[in-house]
């Protein structure tokens, strides 16, 4: 029997809202800034619920075990809001994308774009799509852009230009206003045994100085006060470039920019390579007034013969005289590190070293993360040919290294309250408190997310963004209790009043 006549397809109602999830690393969360823009550049209206959105992009994390887990928990559960709810299209971005484009149709089929990255100014078609209701049984989603390489999408935009070749500017920030991340690099050189980014993100593509400088320029417009600069390897800036200067003259350009364009602010830099640090990066960091005397150096060993296998270049003589030479030549240096527990042959000794040098250092702030068998990388063969260490005992290793550093900064915030040190904080966050509000910030020693806070009370009115003089007066484990002086200079000069 002939349909009616008035059973005429009708087009799906075109995608206008869009909520996007990001998923991982500092790096990452730049991308997903970056396509927010780009969306509502677009036309696409960014929403913050999953459910209530016309479509769904979900930024993945692809580096460890675990992100991967995370990432298809974060997809599986955007197809249920598709299947159940408005959303119509389901389009999945980063680095699960470059690493396991072949698999994420069979994680999950309701997938109907993939977009690599390299290629994340793409997004807004990837969003829009020229085929929303894609059936389930298409072989390969409706759109998909993934680059094999960032000289491949270079070609493909016509780019001729060495380094970073993208954009970072124009962004929809998901950071509070004073604080945001800065994009020095991408990719890395170094090629360690442990580690996929060069498989994901190539190699290292330095961003070029004066696009450096308008980007700071537009974040401080935008109102940041705290410019985070990250990279895979912060310390190898510019060698892609021929840049003689490298880090130090870019931190200099960085610093006089702060000085003309906002008078005052923070550059804390992020994700220090140790073997690319010189001593003229370390003068930068201890002598030019606006980069705080803090840096974050992942060492992931001490031993020699696991740093060997790591692949990282150094011994622990090199990594000992570096940390010397850092506390010598800046005095009063926040020093925080990230170690691997549990690598392929780590031996009980191996650990313990590990341990007493980490009691030894005492570093202001530690992470230790279990070693993860990443497939193609030469430590997972490692661990598949008879030296994976059982995790019940990474478990047990990982707790003693983390209660060596807890015991080291619990110490010394206890001393810091008895001494009542002084510190400038930069307040993050409101909340309330038994007695009143809260402030939640940090001072110069302190990045956001990863380090300890400073707990404010007794301030009457504390406002995200604001510069408060505080005083420590107790130590809550990892975080410090404060209160403010009774009056207390701002960065820019002017004096503010506050409630003791």
């Amino acid at each position: 029997m002939a349909p009616p006549t008035d059973a005429v397809a009708r087009p799906s109602p075109p995608v206008e809202t869009v909520a996007l999830v990001s998923l991982g690393c500092a790096k990452n969360l730049v991308d997903s800034e970056k396509m927010l823009g780009l969306l509502a550049e677009g036309g696409l209206v960014p929403i913050s619920e999953m459910g209530d959105a016309d479509a769904i992009v979900i930024n993945t994390c692809g580096f460890l075990e675990a992100s991967r887990v995370e990432s298809v928990e974060q997809i599986r559960a955007a197809a249920a809001c598709k299947r159940e709810g408005r959303c119509r299209r389901l389009v999945v971005a980063g680095c699960l994308v470059q690493r396991h484009r072949a698999r994420l149709l069979q994680w999950c089929q309701d997938i109907d774009a993939l977009v690599g990255v390299f290629d994340r100014d793409r997004v807004v078609e990837a969003v829009r799509g020229d085929r929303p209701d894609r059936p389930h049984d298409t072989e390969g989603p409706a759109y998909s852009s993934i680059a094999g390489n960032a000289v491949t999408a270079a070609r493909q935009r016509h780019i001729a230009a060495p380094g970073y070749f993208e954009s970072d500017q124009a962004r929809l920030r998901l950071t509070p206003r004073h604080y945001a991340y800065l994009r020095l690099s991408e990719g890395c050189n170094q090629n360690c045994t442990f580690c996929t980014i060069p498989s994901i993100r190539g190699k290292m593509r330095s961003k070029p100085v004066d696009r450096i400088v308008a980007e700071m320029e537009e974040l401080i417009a935008d109102g940041a006060f705290e410019l985070l600069l990250i990279g895979q390897d912060t310390t190898s800036y510019g060698e892609d470039l021929g840049d003689a200067d490298g880090l130090v003259g870019l931190l200099n350009a960085m610093d006089r920019t702060v000085a003309r364009t906002a008078g005052t602010g923070w550059l804390r830099l992020m994700y220090a390579y140790p073997t690319s640090l010189t001593d003229a990066m370390i003068d930068a960091i201890g002598q030019l007034p606006h980069v705080v005397k803090y840096l974050d150096m992942p060492l992931q060993h001490i031993s020699d013969r696991v740093l060997g296998r790591m692949r990282r270049h150094t011994t622990r003589r090199d990594l000992e005289t570096l940390i010397e030479r850092l506390r010598r030549r800046v005095p009063g240096i926040a020093l925080r590190t990230t170690l691997i527990s549990g690598f392929p042959g780590e031996t009980d000794a191996e650990h313990e070293e590990l341990v007493a040098f980490v009691r030894d250092t005492e570093f202001e702030a530690l992470g230790v993360f279990p070693y993860s068998p990443e497939p193609g990388t030469p430590a997972a063969r490692m661990h598949a040919d008879g030296d994976a260490v059982d995790p019940a005992c990474i478990e047990a290793r990982i707790e003693a290294l983390m209660l060596t550093q807890q015991a080291n900064v619990f110490a010394r915030n206890e001393a810091a309250a008895r001494e009542g040190q002084e510190e400038t904080v930069l307040i993050d966050a409101v909340e309330a408190g038994d007695d009143g509000l809260l402030g939640l910030g940090r001072s110069r020693r302190q990045a956001p997310d990863i380090d300890g806070i400073h707990r404010v009370i007794g301030y009457d009115d504390p406002a995200p963004g604001e510069l408060v003089r505080c005083r420590v007066v107790a130590a809550d484990g990892y975080d410090l209790v404060a209160r403010p002086v009774a009056t207390f200079p701002s960065e820019s000069g002017v004096t503010l009043p506050v409630v003791s």
